[in-house]
């Protein structure tokens, strides 16, 4: 039996996937979430073969929900809107649906997931498709603190630090981890505010205080907070040409 979950915040939009899905004799419906908080501990105890994913949620989108699974379902996007649901099939999800959903299309979708379903071909592998989910600018980073699940707004960032594989996020309110890359952020951070000024450092330019020099043309970078940073030669010249130096 294929177990699924729809997730989505109009119980209308539930309601149509949910009778749509009832005319599959071999699916299972074995939750119906409202938010992506909810979708996101629904998938970690039932483990479902499919979800039917809204992507413009309150509390969490479903891109910030995709974030913080470990492992991922294959994946049905459904939006209202067609720029999201454009961005959400190059995310290599099994397919989109455009609400209104029609039953014609809603077959569609199934149809192409049954095929991967019964091939046990696997989406994209979770690290490659979590890289693949970067807005244009980042406006809040979503970190899993034990069971916990945290929304931290960038302007309450100081700075980020590289960690193996993990990325230090240290904030006002303390230092949080993600599994994230120090250059995916880098990417999605707003120039204006942030810069990377060592391999390992991104600073949020409000936060530094002064800058020392040390020796072979790197620099020490004190940040209001107390704590300090290195500065590369080429992290010294971008911070340079950001603050207009």
């Amino acid at each position: 039996m294929i177990k699924a979950i729809i997730i989505d915040d109009e119980p209308l939009a539930r309601m149509i996937i949910h009778e749509y899905l009832q005319k599959e004799s071999d699916v299972e419906i074995v939750a119906e979430c409202g938010d992506g908080f909810q979708g996101a501990k629904a998938i970690q105890q039932f483990k479902p073969d499919i979800i039917f994913l809204d992507i413009q949620m309150p509390k969490l989108t479903g891109f910030e929900m995709l974030e913080i699974l470990d492992e991922l379902p294959h994946i049905i996007f459904t939006t209202a809107f067609e720029e999201y649901a454009l961005k959400a099939f190059e995310k290599n999800a099994v397919d989109y649906l455009l609400k209104p959903i029609s039953q014609d299309r809603f077959e569609q979708a199934i149809e192409k997931f049954r095929s991967l379903h019964i091939t046990k071909q696997k989406q994209q592998g979770v690290k490659a498709l979590k890289e693949d989910l970067e807005e244009e600018t980042l406006e809040r980073i979503v970190v899993k603190n034990g069971t916990q699940i945290k929304l931290i707004p960038v302007q309450q960032i100081i700075f980020l630090e590289a960690y193996d594989d993990y990325v230090k996020i240290h904030t006002k309110d303390g230092m949080f981890l993600k599994n994230k890359t120090m250059s995916s952020f880098e990417k999605q951070l707003d120039p204006k505010q942030f810069v990377r000024v060592h391999r390992s450092f991104i600073i949020k330019v409000d936060q530094l205080a002064k800058i020392e020099p040390m020796e072979k043309e790197s620099y020490k970078g004190i940040l209001i907070s107390g704590d300090k940073v290195n500065i590369s030669k080429s992290g010294y010249a971008r911070l340079k040409q950001t603050i207009g130096l």
